[in-house]
């Protein structure tokens, strides 16, 4: 524990394959402990740094497989994690993880596959590197609060009167903000919802090069982002896009509406979103960000160097998710809810 050890240490130009690794702990919490970073061309703060778990596709610290043409977490039990995004360097390249944890990790297997050097054609300097961008991922996270003009009612559907306006991304969830030129290429959005009310009315937003609101790219709700309609409650695996992981299907207990831990995900390889000079990607939380949420986030992309630093990474502590709300957590609720209504016969939707 408090430990970094470095996977790789790449001199020259080349460019990182394929990543496999596995992990032997006793910490329940290895994925979100174990931080990995990545640098590139001697580049003194790190164009990746992620938990691993969330990095490759497992949110919260868990297990789970998942399939998709960049990142995997394959059988068994989503153990072996997994990633093909091609990662091009000119001078050198560091791949490392530390362990944040308080536990040791007793075994970490992996295989890195990389190409050095590759030939160039005669007369030419340099390697057809040089111009590529470099590959990027950060993570975030946030627990969010109603943030609109109607205050911090939690107002989804208009359950408390006329749903609320959004004239801007101001207290949207941050994807990422990125400065140089470049392109976007996805995320893996991890939401834990605390309600049994739809959680994805939040309008996905880019703003390319400083472009005001509403920008190039404005959405109409989270699951259209995510190439799904209807507010799907289900397991859906397509290489670019799908739900890894929902709680109407992937919880032990019985569970009810959207209450839970999801998994979703995006990426842009046949629809990159190209910027010459900035990108701030944002996401609402609820329409009009009117929800209570735990939302993680592993954005990635292609840029430039040099690249601004990554934002400051939560502490361990920090990233320790919340626990999961229960159907019997729901039921004090009702209890307190009737005690405060006067008791009695009370069914539940007086007002």
């Amino acid at each position: 524990m408090g430990e970094t050890f470095v996977l790789a240490e790449l001199e020259g130009a080349g460019v990182v394959r394929h990543i496999w690794a596995t992990i032997s702990s006793n910490d329940p919490l290895v994925r979100r402990n174990l931080v990995l970073r990545m640098y590139w061309d001697g580049q003194e703060h790190p164009s990746v740094e992620s938990p691993i778990g969330d990095f490759f596709g497992q949110g919260w610290g868990m297990k789970y497989n998942f399939a998709s043409l960049p990142l995997a977490a394959a059988p068994r039990d989503g153990n072996a994690l997994v990633c093909y995004f091609p990662m091009p360097f000119s001078n050198g390249a560091r791949v490392e993880v530390e362990n944040q944890g308080t536990e040791d990790v007793g075994c970490l297997y992996y295989y890195l596959d990389y190409e050095i050097n590759p030939a160039r054609p005669k007369g030419a300097k340099g390697t057809h590197f040089d111009k590529l961008g470099r590959f990027h991922a950060s993570y975030r996270q946030e627990r969010t609060q109603p943030e609109s003009e109607q205050g911090d009612l939690e107002n989804e559907w208009g359950i408390f009167g006329a749903s609320p306006k959004n004239p801007s991304d101001k207290f949207n969830y941050l994807l990422c903000e990125c400065e140089g030129r470049g392109h976007y290429v996805g995320v893996n959005y991890y939401v834990h919802c605390p309600t049994p009310i739809w959680y994805g009315e939040g309008d996905d937003m880019f703003l390319v090069d400083g472009e005001p609101w509403p920008g190039s790219a404005h959405g109409t709700g989270t699951e259209d982002y995510f190439n799904q309609s209807w507010s799907p409650d289900e397991r859906y695996l397509h290489p670019y896009f799908g739900t890894a992981r929902a709680p109407g299907v992937d919880n032990d207990s019985p569970r009810f509406g959207w209450l839970g831990r999801t998994h979703v995900y995006r990426y842009h390889l046949e629809d990159p979103i190209r910027f010459a000079k900035s990108l701030r990607a944002s996401i609402e939380h609820g329409h009009a960000n009117v929800l209570t949420l735990e939302l993680a986030s592993v954005a990635y992309w292609y840029q430039s160097l040099p690249s601004k630093p990554l934002p400051t990474l939560p502490s361990a502590e920090e990233r320790a998710p919340l626990p999961e709300v229960s159907t019997v957590d729901v039921h004090r609720w009702r209890d307190a809810w009737r005690k405060a209504m006067g008791g009695g016969s009370l069914w539940g939707n007086e007002r």
